[in-house]
C-alpha cells in the first residue's frame, strides 16, 4: 500500500502450513504459536537477510518473525494470541499480544495482528509510532502481554556473526567471559542443549570428573545442524538455568554443532555423552546417508585425540548402554562406558519440557 518498501524490505516469507514452518526454522517446535517459535523465525529471517544483503552493514539488518493463533472456524485449544520477535546482530526482542477470549472475530484479529506487527517493527527502527500504539487492542478484554529483550555481550554477537568459535563463561558467572587467550584448556567437556538441565546432567558430570580426575565444563553450541542459531534470550535463559543448577563449572559457548567441529575446538578432550548421542554419531543418515562422510568425521575426531565417555540412556522405551549399540569399530575404539549399575537416569529434558511439574 505504501511505495518504496523495497528500500527496507529484503524478503517476506509466509510459512503458513506446519511443514512450511518446520522447513523455515529447521525443526519441529514444541508449539507453533509461542514466543520461542517467533524468536526462531526471527533468527531464520536474520540469517536470510545476511545472505541477501551481505554487502550491507550487518548491524543494520533486522530479522522479523511472527506467529499467531487467531479466531478460526475450528475450536481453539488455547487463547487467541500473537507473538512477534526481532533479531539483530546485537539483540533479541520479543513482544506478545493476548486477544480477548470473547466473541472471536477473524477480521478484527487480523487487523490487530497487522497493527501489532507494524508497531513492533517501527519501534525497533526508533520510531515512536504513537498512532500504531494507540490502535492496539486494549481495555477490559484485550491487553498487551509482557515483552522481553536481551542485548548480547560482544562475545555472543561475535559468535553469531562467525567472528569467533568459542566464548567461555567463567565459573559462578552468567556474563563474565574469559579472554580468548586465557580460557582454560579443559579436557572434559559435556555438550548439550540443557533445555532444561536436570539432576541426571549433574550426576553424569560428577561421575565423569571422578572417573577421569579432570574438571568438567559444559558446552552449549549456538549453531545447530539445519537449525537457526540460538537467539540471545534463549542463550541467557540456558546459561541462567545451568548456573542455577551448577555454579562451579565454566560454560563454553561455541559454533560447533558436530563432534568433528567440537574436536577441533577441544583437542585431546573427552566428551561426556549419552548412548542416544553415540547412536547418532555412528549412523550414516546423520551424514546425508553417506557412510564415507561419517567415517571421515570419525577419523577427524580420532586425529584430534578425542574420546567419548558414554552413559546409558532410554532409547525407544528401553535403557541402552554402549554395548547395545551397533557402531563402526573405528568409533567404538574411541569410547569408554559408564555401566548401568553406576548410572541409570530415565529423566530427559524433552519430558521435563512437556511435563514441567
Amino acid at each position: 500500500q505504501t511505495p518504496g518498501a523495497s528500500r527496507t524490505v529484503l524478503e517476506a516469507i509466509v510459512p503458513y502450513s506446519r511443514a512450511s514452518l518446520v522447513d523455515w526454522i529447521g525443526g519441529t517446535p514444541d508449539q507453533a504459536c509461542s514466543a520461542s517459535t517467533a524468536r526462531a523465525m526471527a533468527m531464520a529471517a536474520f540469517l536470510r537477510a545476511r545472505q541477501l544483503a551481505s554487502d550491507e552493514n550487518q548491524q543494520h539488518l533486522i530479522g522479523v518473525g511472527a506467529t499467531a493463533s487467531l479466531a478460526s472456524d475450528r475450536p481453539k485449544r488455547g487463547e487467541r494470541r500473537i507473538h512477534a520477535a526481532l533479531q539483530t546482530a546485537t539483540s533479541t526482542q520479543w513482544y506478545g499480544l493476548r486477544l480477548a477470549s470473547v466473541r472471536p472475530a477473524r477480521e478484527e484479529d487480523e487487523r490487530a495482528a497487522t497493527v501489532f506487527l507494524l508497531w513492533v517493527v517501527a519501534s525497533a527502527c526508533g520510531e515512536r509510532a504513537d498512532g500504531l500504539r494507540a490502535a492496539l487492542p486494549s481495555g477490559e478484554h484485550e491487553e498487551l502481554l509482557r515483552a522481553d529483550s536481551q542485548a548480547a555481550p560482544p562475545e555472543q554477537s561475535e559468535l553469531l556473526l562467525g567472528l569467533r568459535r568459542r566464548a567461555v563463561v567463567r565459573p559462578s558467572a552468567t556474563a563474565d567471559y574469559f579472554g580468548q587467550a586465557d580460557a582454560p584448556p579443559l579436557k572434559l567437556v559435556f555438550p548439550g542443549a540443557f533445555n532444561p538441565p536436570h539432576a541426571g546432567h549433574l550426576r553424569m558430570a560428577a561421575i565423569a570428573e571422578a572417573r577421569l580426575g579432570e574438571p568438567l565444563e559444559w558446552e552449549l553450541s549456538l549453531a545447530n545442524v539445519d537449525k537457526p542459531p540460538l537467539d540471545f534470550i534463549t542463550i541467557r535463559d540456558r546459561i541462567q538455568a545451568l548456573r542455577a543448577a551448577d555454579g562451579q563449572r565454566p560454560i563454553a559457548l561455541t559454533r560447533a554443532p558436530t563432534f568433528a567441529e567440537k574436536a577441533d575446538l577441544f583437542p585431546a578432550a573427552t566428551f561426556v555423552v549419552g548412548a542416544d548421542t553415540m547412536l547418532r554419531i555412528g549412523e550414516p543418515r546423520y551424514y546425508g546417508g553417506d557412510a564415507a562422510a561419517r567415517d571421515e568425521a570419525i577419523d577427524r575426531i580420532a586425529g584430534r585425540g578425542c574420546r567419548f565417555l558414554v552413559f546409558g540412556r532410554s532409547i525407544e522405551g528401553r535403557f541402552r548402554t554402549l554395548e547395545d549399540l551397533e557402531m563402526p569399530k573405528s568409533l567404538l575404539r574411541l569410547c569408554d562406558q559408564i555401566p548401568a549399575d553406576e548410572f541409570r537416569e530415565d529423566v530427559s529434558s524433552t519430558a521435563l519440557r512437556r511435563h514441567p511439574s
